[in-house]
């Protein structure tokens, strides 16, 4: 990996700012679903967080990354499940945060994305978007 480290600040950044436009969607779906609709806070949360997840595969892919990868499937599968181990991470600090610290839930679920973004963006870097 001869990468340099401008190279690499680059797609840090783009993976931040579609990771932010996932952040607007997966709160909007959040608050519709657990406001608006009554669900359950964890599913709500799942919701919002699995549709980000697709939105940011997919902006990741063709802008952060620039993968040509033929094997979409594959790769989309990788990206799914480094994103299902973020959505356990981001429930469990979720329940960690709101039911031991007493923390907001929304306070809480922005503490659980800001850490689960650093997840998220080395576990894409080093094994969803190499070949």
């Amino acid at each position: 990996m001869s990468e340099s480290v401008q190279s690499l600040f680059f797609k840090f950044f783009k993976f931040g700012v579609v990771g932010f436009s996932g952040l607007v969607l997966d709160f909007g779906l959040t608050f519709l679903a657990k406001e608006r609709l009554g669900w359950n806070k964890y599913v709500a949360n799942s919701l919002g967080f699995l549709v980000a997840s697709a939105s940011n595969f997919y902006l990741n892919r063709i802008w952060t990354f620039h993968s040509a990868d033929p094997e979409i499937g594959w790769q989309y599968s990788k990206f799914l499940a480094a994103a299902v181990v973020g959505l356990l991470l981001n429930n469990l600090i979720i329940y960690l945060l709101t039911n031991r610290a007493n923390l907001n839930f929304y306070v809480a679920k922005f503490c659980a994305i800001v850490l689960v973004f650093f997840w998220n963006f080395l576990i894409n870097y080093l094994y969803t978007f190499t070949r």
